[in-house]
């Protein structure tokens, strides 16, 4: 038997002639989900970059759901919990991410839900602390102020949020003044 005979055997996908096979592109996205955990839009562009067609790439992506390894809301979940864990993401920056990847609002939702005010302030307080320990300890109130409040906002928190952590991590640390110049 050749090669291409021995090929064929293994593709039960109807063959498209410029777009690929089913099964062409289901190996495809297993390779991919083997390195990382991948959302369904970012499967489809992958796939289209590669060239197959949209018919045989729905196709594959619905066998790949069917069994379980393409959930757009447990990717979303993973997403939001190692970002958050590791990256010091807020949730309005997770919400961008998520969207960015195509995961619909519906699956995002319950993903982020899942971190609390509490659970968000507390990661920021933590990211706050961490600076703090980098910052000169000459630094005047106001550009340490600005420096951290600048890191919060860039990883997605809140602004009310931002404000009281790093009003209070400026107290602990004994540099005067208050908040009341910063807020409009």
């Amino acid at each position: 038997m050749d090669r291409s005979a021995a090929s064929d055997i293994g593709d039960s996908g109807a063959e498209d002639a410029d777009g690929g096979t089913v099964e062409q592109a289901k190996r495809v996205c297993l390779r991919l989900l083997g390195v990382r955990a991948y959302s369904r839009a970012e499967l489809v562009q992958r796939l289209t970059t590669k060239g197959y067609a949209p018919e045989v790439s729905e196709q594959a992506l619905d066998r790949l759901a069917e069994v379980g390894l393409v959930d757009d809301a447990a990717f979303a979940e993973q997403w939001v919990h190692s970002r958050h864990r590791f990256s010091g993401k807020g949730r309005q920056a997770l919400a961008r991410e998520l969207r960015r990847k195509g995961v619909a609002q519906s699956d995002a939702a319950p993903a982020l839900a899942a971190i609390t005010a509490a659970d968000e302030e507390a990661r920021a307080t933590e990211l706050i602390h961490r600076k703090l320990r980098s910052l000169p300890r000459d630094l005047d109130r106001d550009r340490a102020f600005r420096r951290l409040a600048g890191m919060l906002a860039r990883r997605g928190y809140a602004q009310h949020m931002i404000y009281r952590v790093v009003e209070a991590a400026l107290a602990e640390r004994d540099i005067p003044g208050d908040i009341a110049g910063y807020i409009d």
